[in-house]
């Protein structure tokens, strides 16, 4: 099990195991994709592991595009910042905040949904999808295929919603490429904070998580060493999170949102 992978510390251990924790721990982010395709069946499955995720209410406030066209995967690929995987996977998932569905019940049974207009609405819509694309992932690797979330969709949201026809009141959330991994791609189980940092008992203890951070940026610096990749984590949350500068225009999407049908007030 890749428990001491996934942490970077060679004393961590886990008490229990089965196939699915192991699948789970296992799983990477894959970013080159070897020839074959992702059968029908295989899209059928995905979607089905989706839909058995929970959704808040029985909402169910998403939806999801299929893409295999090599143009249209060329033209998103440009759109998402000109990440070359995202034209080179054999099949790109754009996953889809979707409260255009239950507008379009509430035209047909002549009501009002007003409760959409609100932010709650809005963050369901995106939790939800989040929810149901990552049993999709989950459902990928059990099939032996990987994929890596693609956020880059978000930068230019209503040309992406031009692309692929979406109605109004829908948002791409990111996008996911899948395909059969290449055992070329140098990449590997990109450890994670370790569990002090993040599990809190009863209460939240700020500074006892925090006294455990200068241990991850060494074992994430080590890392990413081996990948010719400079830093660590505090470095790189920091520069992710400067400012509007460093979110590639998606510092404007409240005002996108609206555009598209999603007040979010």
């Amino acid at each position: 099990m890749s428990i001491t992978a996934r942490y970077g510390d060679p004393t961590s251990t886990l008490g229990v195991a089965n196939d699915i924790l192991t699948l789970q721990l296992a799983r990477r982010s894959v970013r080159r994709f070897g020839p074959r395709d992702v059968t029908d069946d295989e899209l059928t499955a995905l979607v089905a592991a989706a839909q058995s995720a929970p959704t808040s209410s029985n909402l169910q406030p998403w939806s999801v595009v299929a893409v295999r066209d090599p143009d249209r995967k060329k033209r998103l690929s440009a759109l998402a910042g000109g990440q070359a995987f995202v034209a080179e996977a054999p099949l790109f998932l754009v996953w889809i905040a979707d409260l255009g569905r239950a507008r379009r019940l509430a035209a047909r049974a002549g009501t009002d949904v007003h409760a959409a207009d609100y932010l709650e609405t809005t963050v369901i819509g995106f939790v939800d999808t989040a929810l149901a694309a990552q049993n999709a992932v989950i459902a990928a690797e059990s099939l032996g295929l990987g994929s890596v979330f693609v956020g880059g969709i978000r930068n230019q949201p209503e040309q992406v919603a031009a692309e692929l026809g979406l109605p109004p009141h829908a948002v791409a959330a990111f996008g996911l490429a899948v395909g059969e991994p290449d055992p070329a791609e140098q990449a590997d189980v990109k450890p994670r904070l370790p569990q002090a940092a993040v599990l809190h008992h009863e209460t939240y203890d700020a500074e006892a998580a925090d006294r455990h951070i200068a241990a991850y940026d060494e074992r994430l610096s080590a890392y990413n060493s081996r990948f010719g990749l400079p830093g660590g984590w505090t470095e790189r949350v920091l520069t992710r999170l400067r400012g509007p500068e460093s979110m590639a225009g998606r510092h404007l999407l409240r005002d996108t949102l609206e555009r598209l049908g999603l007040p979010s007030r």
